[in-house]
């Protein structure tokens, strides 16, 4: 069982991304099913979950899981057309594959050893992928408690895709201090020699070389280096992602050496 701290809004971050990358999967599934695994001891998390997703699409459902059943009675209340509460853990109990599993703030209290069994258990209930879909998607990630910084992996059923790096840029000194957020299968891994230790490093010296654009804003900062900085590592978004304070690379370029 988690501590289960949370805060109105402290995932909108997550949930917007989600909603502009994972939309149109959403859309295209006769019954989209996301999760919200882990919700904590109050169901906010899930609630504004099914809000963000029904803007793109509509007859989306959402099923909040917790492993501790007072919290789960807790929120029994709060269901509604389109959400519920359920008892269970990451054998993610729900009737069909879901197309989305979103598990915040879950992980931090595991082993790193721990991550790429979890992660192999959760994709295998994704939705599969098939001709006309990439398949279901877990979004696992850690922000602090009030939603300024995320950083989170999206895996599909094949695995890990991509990190995404997101921040109120107005509260941000310098990239690397994400790094106090990074989930536990990249934050033991912000060494030197690692591939995330580079990346952090880099994004900085980018982050320094913009400095003239931060009279125009910390946006339009923040966007020079991000360019800048794909000129050397593979970013998989633009610019109309980068104005959100985001940046998403591929996974295979942080990922754990060995």
């Amino acid at each position: 069982m988690t501590r289960g701290t949370t805060n109105p809004n402290r995932l909108r971050r997550m949930d917007r991304w989600i909603a502009a990358v994972h939309g149109a999967e959403l859309r295209r599934a006769a019954d989209p099913v996301a999760v919200d695994l882990g919700y904590g001891a109050a169901p906010w998390t899930a609630v504004e979950l099914l809000q963000r997703l029904r803007t793109v699409a509509p007859s989306a459902r959402v099923v909040g899981i917790e492993i501790e059943p007072a919290r789960v009675a807790a929120a029994r209340p709060y269901e509604r057309d389109g959400l519920v509460f359920r008892h269970g853990g990451f054998e993610v109990p729900v009737p069909r594959r879901p197309q989305l599993i979103r598990a915040a703030n879950v992980l931090r209290q595991y082993d790193e050893g721990e991550v790429a069994a979890v992660w192999e258990r959760l994709c295998a209930r994704l939705a599969p992928a098939d001709g006309h879909s990439r398949g279901g998607l877990l979004v696992e990630g850690t922000c602090d408690e009030i939603g300024r910084r995320h950083v989170w992996v999206a895996l599909g059923p094949e695995g890990p895709r991509t990190v995404t790096f997101a921040t109120r840029l107005g509260s941000l000194h310098r990239p690397s201090d994400l790094a106090e957020r990074l989930p536990k299968a990249l934050i033991h891994r912000n060494v030197p020699g690692e591939p995330v230790h580079a990346f952090l490093r880099d994004f900085d010296r980018a982050w320094a070389a913009a400095a003239p654009y931060a009279s125009y804003g910390a946006r339009q900062r923040w966007m020079r280096a991000v360019r800048d900085l794909a000129a050397d590592w593979p970013v998989t978004d633009g610019p109309g992602r980068w104005r959100q304070g985001e940046v998403t690379v591929a996974w295979r370029a942080l990922a754990p050496r060995g």
